[in-house]
């Protein structure tokens, strides 16, 4: 039911609609779309995240929302929005539909934007972050924003790793990751070396270097590599990378979770 005012805002009457689909019945394959990135989509969870998207440039299809945030605190997402349709309902009802209660009330759903190569999210940057293997969405969401607060320039992923616009990581990222230039990195990590970067693998090995070593810090360009939540990176992995690194530890722990030591690896190795 349309709002005669406004008529883009539709009272959700019906759950079986097919625009809800990707609110309602889409799984995160589905949205991501990797046979037909083109019409590939996430979602953005609350007003802060939605905006951060906007203004990197993601275009918008549909918004869904309680009721009471139509002139409240999504009035100017809306506004920023145009025309695109805006689903309301109670909050009890948003929760029937999408399966989860929305901890701000608001979601969008957006258009991905076309994948970019490695050339491209890698020019100029002097330190960049790949993740490898991460697939935990909370892990992924924290990196990145550590990454955008601690200096990193640019994050590759490898093809194992969670996909950073899934919408618990976008929201755990709060929106962090529209701040920075990823990709997905399909060619072994020692294929950085083509542009210029000197790789260096945070892992626990025998000729591992402290990360406090002066030779990292002084590297022109550095690949930081982190590696999944159970058993981090794997031996060939270690072998392609130029330096392993360490971060000493007190009290006979042995390691961080990745997160954490992202945040710790990003300061330590900044650009100086």
């Amino acid at each position: 039911m349309k709002d005669p005012i406004m008529p883009n805002i539709i009272e959700i009457t019906d759950f079986s609609a097919p625009e809800l689909d990707v609110y309602a019945r889409l799984t995160e394959a589905q949205l991501l779309n990797r046979f037909e990135p083109a019409k590939g989509m996430f979602i953005a969870e609350s007003p802060k995240v939605i905006h951060r998207a906007l203004d990197a440039g993601y275009i918008p299809v549909s918004l869904l929302m309680e009721r009471k945030h139509v002139h409240g605190q999504a009035a100017d997402v809306i506004a920023r929005c145009g025309d695109v349709p805006v689903f309301t309902a109670t909050l009890e009802i948003l929760t029937q539909l999408t399966g989860f209660k929305l901890t701000r009330g608001v979601l969008c759903a957006m258009r991905r934007p076309a994948p970019k190569s490695v050339e491209e999210v890698c020019q100029g940057a002097k330190r960049i972050a790949v993740i490898d293997g991460v697939v935990d969405t909370t892990n992924i969401g924290a990196i990145f924003r550590s990454a955008a607060a601690l200096g990193i320039d640019a994050v590759l992923l490898t093809p194992s790793s969670c996909d950073p616009l899934n919408r618990r990581a976008v929201r755990v990222s709060m929106g962090s990751v529209f701040l920075l230039p990823w990709t997905w990195l399909e060619a072994p990590i020692s294929s950085l070396r083509t542009l210029g970067f000197r790789t260096a693998a945070m892992a626990l090995s025998d000729n591992s270097v402290p990360i406090d070593d002066p030779s990292l810090k002084e590297e022109p360009q550095l690949a930081i590599v982190l590696g999944t939540e159970g058993d981090g990176l794997s031996p060939q992995v270690i072998q392609e990378t130029d330096y392993v690194v360490r971060i000493p530890m007190w009290h006979e722990v042995d390691s961080l979770n990745v997160a954490a030591a992202s945040a710790v690896a990003f300061w330590e190795l900044r650009p100086r």
